[in-house]
């Protein structure tokens, strides 16, 4: 680095230095050296302010220093700076920094509106969007097509859909990232069924669209549908990435889909894809649910870096099949290896010990999460905790837990102990407990329903049909049950008291 500085370096030479920098110090000298030499000018002084702001080296305040030094910044700078905010905890800067640069009558450029908009997107700032939106239009950049597919993503994000999909059908003319964005857009927003439409309608798809509607029937539920889709992007040609992979396999583990698993597994394999901690932890989960204990334990033994999250994964594993004992160990071990829990860890290990009978032991490390690991315990451990007291008898005790928690207990919290309730035919509590149940969650059919359970349990069959008239009278729903089976890779589901299934008849005859 000295030897070339020694020399006059041409522009080239100056950038091959900056890329080099490892550190702020070796920047600064570069700097100090190009001044000294007197071989600064806007290209230079370009390269340099990028370096300063650069995520690698992260000193975006001494990029401001040298940037408020610059006399007359270009456009190219106030883009570097911009761009350095919209990447940063600090994304309101950007916005600051553009009414400055209004101020200045600096002008603009296609990548000026795309790091602004990033900036309205981490802050869901929706006034501000329609604010550099009139900037869009006003400047002549109506249709660059990267600045208006930031527009359609921050007005997707503020939750102003209405909005990016009127912009989306003005557009003169769409790519490939505006159609994603929109599907994108209405899956965030909660409505899959248009998100599907934008898939279904457009033109070109690639690896992107068919991930990103996977991901959102994964999330709403539809795995059926999801795994449906993975299949048709297979036969469309298209190789599905990790992403796309992980979000199948949780629709397997969602339906207990085994068969689909296992294929998606060995195309992995087949395909040479790295099994990283996301696909590791989900590949775990998905055997887990399936009910393959031991397959997963095998991929968690084949995986090299075991993150916490795939420890929680085994562990969660062990907690669903009931062997709390060795959940335990594995917990014990995960320390040893010098791994450290999460709440989520602890939300495993205290369902393990709920689900296995080991109430002081899971007492105690309730006990340690807050002592030892400095873990605030969440809804879901008091729930867990409840659940552990309500399982072993310890009805009161588990009431007087609900009552003593530090935050106010939700429906799910009380469900636990209505469940226990039942199971101990402590009927006298369990009534009391479903009037709270029914008071915090009025529109819930099943809170009726499981009421209405007690008080037939209880042998008062008139008390049990007054509470189930309740659901007709206030117009609830009462959605039928639902189990699925998976055969040679076709999914089916049946509901309970309906003979929807096209095949039911068959299957009668069958069992007849």
């Amino acid at each position: 680095m000295e030897a070339i500085l020694r020399l006059q370096p041409n522009t080239e030479q100056i950038q091959a230095l900056l890329d080099r920098c490892s550190n702020v110090k070796e920047l600064k000298q570069i700097h100090g050296q190009l001044l000294k030499k007197g071989t600064i000018n806007q290209i230079t002084v370009s390269r340099l302010l990028a370096s300063y702001a650069s995520i690698e080296l992260g000193n975006l305040a001494y990029a401001r220093k040298v940037f408020d030094r610059i006399i007359s910044p270009n456009t190219v700078m106030w883009n570097t700076m911009i761009k350095a905010y919209s990447n940063s905890n600090d994304p309101e800067a950007a916005l600051l920094l553009y009414h400055q640069m209004l101020y200045h009558s600096v002008p603009h450029n296609a990548y000026t509106f795309p790091f602004l908009l990033k900036a309205c997107s981490a802050l869901s700032a929706f006034k501000e969007t329609q604010q550099i939106h009139a900037q869009i239009i006003k400047r002549g950049f109506g249709s660059e097509v990267h600045a208006i597919n930031s527009l359609l993503r921050v007005y997707g994000i503020s939750g102003s859909i209405e909005f990016a999909h009127i912009l989306f059908n003005r557009l003169p003319s769409r790519d490939v990232v505006s159609w994603n964005t929109m599907i994108d857009g209405y899956i965030k927003f909660g409505n899959v069924d248009m998100a599907y439409k934008f898939f279904q309608t457009m033109p070109v798809k690639n690896v992107i669209s068919w991930t990103t509607m996977i991901v959102g029937f994964v999330r709403t539920g539809m795995h059926k549908e999801a795994l449906s889709l993975q299949q048709q992007m297979l036969v469309a040609g298209i190789k599905p990435d990790s992403i796309t992979l992980s979000c199948s396999l949780s629709a397997c583990a969602g339906l207990g889909a085994l068969e689909q698993g296992e294929w998606i597994h060995a195309y992995i394999e087949r395909n040479e894809i790295k099994i990283d901690a996301v696909l590791g932890c989900v590949l775990i989960d998905m055997y887990v649910k399936c009910g393959e204990m031991e397959k997963a334990l095998l991929v968690f033994s084949k995986l090299e870096k075991k993150s916490v999250y795939v420890w929680t994964a085994i562990i969660g594993g062990f907690a669903v099949h009931g062997r709390g004992r060795e959940a335990l160990d594995w917990f014990i071990q995960m320390q040893k290896e010098g791994i450290k829990p999460t709440s989520v860890t602890f939300t495993a290990i205290l369902t393990a010990c709920s689900h296995a009978g080991l109430t002081e032991e899971g007492k105690s490390q309730f006990e340690r999460m807050r002592d030892v690991h400095n873990i605030n315990p969440s809804i879901e451990h008091y729930g867990c905790m409840v659940d552990l007291l309500g399982r072993a008898g310890l009805l009161k005790e588990a009431k007087e837990f609900i009552e003593s928690m530090p935050v106010k207990p939700n429906a799910v919290i009380w469900g636990a102990l209505l469940n226990a309730c039942q199971l101990h035919k402590h009927f006298e509590l369990g009534k009391e407990i479903g009037k709270i149940l029914i008071e915090l969650d009025p529109d819930h059919s099943g809170r009726y329903i499981h009421l209405a359970s007690i008080y037939a349990a209880a042998g008062k069959w008139n008390q049990a049909f007054e509470v189930r008239s309740q659901i007709k009278h206030r117009g609830l729903q009462n959605l039928p049950g639902c189990s699925s089976i998976t055969l040679n890779g076709v999914v089916f589901e049946f509901f309970a008291g309906t003979g929807s299934h096209p095949h039911i008849q068959e299957i009668y005859d069958m069992h007849a």
